[in-house]
C-alpha cells in the first residue's frame, strides 16, 4: 500500500488512526532497538568517566574507518581526493577535508552512499527541513540502534525514566486534518507507548483538551518544542491545572529561553532538560543536573570554524560535524547549520561527568543578523527578557536597516511595550527601523518548529 493511499485511509477513518500508528510504533521500535541495545546503553554511560586521553584514542579509531570508508567507497569523496593527488596520506587527516554544505547532500543524498548500500536495505529518514526544504537520508540498522542507544542513556537514564515509561512528544507531525476543529488532536501509539500531541491544533482555547490528555494517559515525561511546551504551561498556569505529575520535560529542535523553562517549571512542577540533535547522527549533547550541556563524543567529532571553513581561534562559529557511527552514508565535516561554541576539554562540570561541554548553541547560521554596521549578531533572545507580558515572539530581518517584530501579547500588554521592546533590540544591533505585527500566533515552519530569528538577507 502506498504512503498517499496509506494517508487517505489514515484521515477517512478516525477509528483506525492509533491501530496504524501503533503498527507503525512497533515498526520503528524494531529498527531501534535490539538485544544489543542495554548492552550499548550501558557502554555509553561507563564512557562517561573517561579521560580526555582515552576519548581521542577512542575518537581516533573510529575516525580512521570513517575516512577510510567516506574516501575509498563513495562517489563524491573518491573524486574530490583524485583531484588532490589520489593516493596521498592526506586523506587520514581530518583537518585536510573540504567543508560538506548542507546543499550538496539535499541536491543528490544517493551519491554519498558507500559503495554496496542499497537505499532499498537501509530505513529512509527525512530531515524536518529547518530552512524550509526537507532532506532524504538513509541509516542502517545499526547506525539507527547505536544512535538511540545513546538517547536512551543520556537522555532518559539522566533523567530518571526509561524506554519502557508512557511519554508524550508534542510535535510537528499532523494527527488530522487541521479543518477538523474538535479532540482528539493526538493519537496513541502503543508500539512506542507514545501519546503524539499534534502543534497543529494547539490554540489557548483547545490547550484543556491537550491537558486532560495527558492527565488521561498517565505519561511520566513530556518531550517537545519550547515555543509549544510555553503555549502549554501558560494556560495551565492560567487555569490552576495541578492534576498532571512528570518526572521531566526534554525540549529540543529549537533554544530554551530562560522565561520558558521557568514557566515551563512552574506549570508542570518538574525539572526541564534542553537537548541537541540532528537526524543526520552526526552529533549530540544534552543537558545534565547542573544545567550544563554536555557533547556526545561517541556520536560524533564537532568543530567550529568559519565561513570558509577555517576552525576559529575565538572558539565560536559554525558547527561543523563528522559522524562516528555512520558508515553507510559517512557525513565527514558536514556544516550542520547552527551556531555555538565548544568549550575546552580541560573544563569539568560539577555531575562528575568527563564528556566535553557545549559552551553554547546560539542557533541557526543561516537565521544570523548583520547590523547596519556588518556586524553578525547570533543572540538575539535578551531583547525579550525584559519581563514584557508577550507569549511568544519573532524577530525577522527585512534589510540591513529594518526588522519586523511579530508578537503574540498576553493580556497585560500595553502600546508602549513595543517601544520597549524596540529599544532594546535597538541595543544589540544599532539604530534600525523596527516595525510591529501583533498576531494570534507566530507561524510555525512545516515541521512545526518556531524561529525566533528569521533573516531574509539571503
Amino acid at each position: 500500500m502506498s504512503a498517499n493511499l496509506l494517508k487517505s485511509v489514515y484521515d477517512a477513518v478516525p477509528a483506525l488512526r492509533p491501530v496504524m500508528a501503533s503498527f507503525r510504533g512497533w515498526q520503528l521500535r524494531r529498527q531501534r532497538y535490539g538485544r544489543e541495545t542495554m548492552q550499548l546503553v550501558n557502554a555509553a554511560l561507563e564512557r562517561e568517566s573517561w579521560s580526555a586521553d582515552q576519548w581521542r584514542e577512542w575518537q581516533s579509531q573510529r575516525l580512521a574507518d570513517i575516512l577510510r570508508i567516506a574516501g575509498q567507497q563513495t562517489a563524491p569523496y573518491r573524486n574530490w581526493w583524485r583531484q588532490q593527488g589520489g593516493d596521498s596520506d592526506r586523506w587520514k587527516e581530518l583537518s585536510h577535508w573540504p567543508i560538506l554544505e548542507k546543499e550538496s547532500l539535499r541536491r543528490d543524498p544517493k551519491q554519498y552512499l558507500a559503495d554496496g548500500n542499497d537505499p532499498r536495505n537501509l530505513v529512509q529518514i527525512q530531515t524536518s527541513g529547518s530552512t524550509g526544504t526537507p532532506m532524504t537520508l538513509w541509516h542502517s540498522r545499526r547506525t539507527q540502534r547505536e544512535w538511540y542507544a545513546l538517547f536512551e542513556a543520556r537522555w532518559r537514564r539522566w533523567y530518571g525514566v526509561n524506554l519502557h515509561d508512557r511519554w508524550a512528544i508534542l510535535g510537528g507531525k499532523m494527527i488530522k486534518p487541521v479543518e477538523e476543529k474538535t479532540p482528539p488532536y493526538w493519537v496513541w501509539n502503543a508500539g512506542m507507548r507514545q501519546l503524539y500531541l499534534s502543534t497543529y491544533h494547539l490554540s489557548p482555547e483547545r490547550v484543556p483538551f491537550y491537558l486532560d490528555a495527558l492527565s488521561r494517559y498517565r505519561v511520566k515525561y513530556l518531550l517537545g518544542y519550547p515555543s509549544a511546551l510555553n503555549e502549554l504551561a501558560v494556560e495551565a498556569l492560567r487555569l490552576g491545572r495541578t492534576d498532571i505529575s512528570l518526572a521531566v520535560i526534554v525540549t529540543n529542535a529549537e533554544p530554551l529561553l530562560a522565561q520558558q523553562r521557568e514557566t515551563i517549571r512552574r506549570a508542570f512542577r518538574c525539572p526541564v532538560r534542553s537537548t541537541y540533535g540532528m537526524t543526520e547522527c552526526c552529533a549530540g549533547a544534552s543537558e545534565c543536573e547542573e544545567g550544563n550541556f554536555h557533547i556526545w563524543p561517541d556520536a560524533g567529532i564537532l568543530e567550529v570554524c568559519d565561513e570558509q571553513g577555517v576552525v576559529s581561534s575565538s572558539g565560536s562559529g559554525d558547527l561543523i560535524a563528522t559522524s562516528l557511527i555512520k558508515q553507510e552514508l559517512p557525513l565527514v565535516r558536514y556544516r550542520v547549520g547552527d551556531h555555538g561554541r565548544i568549550a575546552s576539554w580541560d573544563e569539568r562540570c560539577p555531575c562528575g561527568r568527563t564528556l566535553p561541554l557545549l559552551g553554547e548553541v546560539d542557533g541557526r547560521s543561516d537565521d544570523i543578523v548583520v547590523t547596519p554596521a556588518g556586524v553578525r549578531v547570533c543572540r538575539l533572545d535578551p531583547v525579550f527578557k525584559y519581563n514584557i507580558p508577550i507569549r511568544e515572539s519573532q524577530i525577522v530581518q527585512e534589510t540591513r536597516e529594518s526588522f519586523l517584530v511579530r508578537y503574540v501579547p498576553a493580556e497585560e500588554f500595553r502600546p508602549e511595550h513595543e517601544a520597549e521592546m524596540a529599544a532594546h533590540l535597538r541595543e544589540y544591533v544599532g539604530i534600525v527601523q523596527v516595525r510591529f505585527e501583533p498576531v494570534d500566533r507566530i507561524p510555525r515552519t512545516a515541521s512545526g518548529k518556531l524561529k525566533t530569528v528569521v533573516s531574509l538577507l539571503s
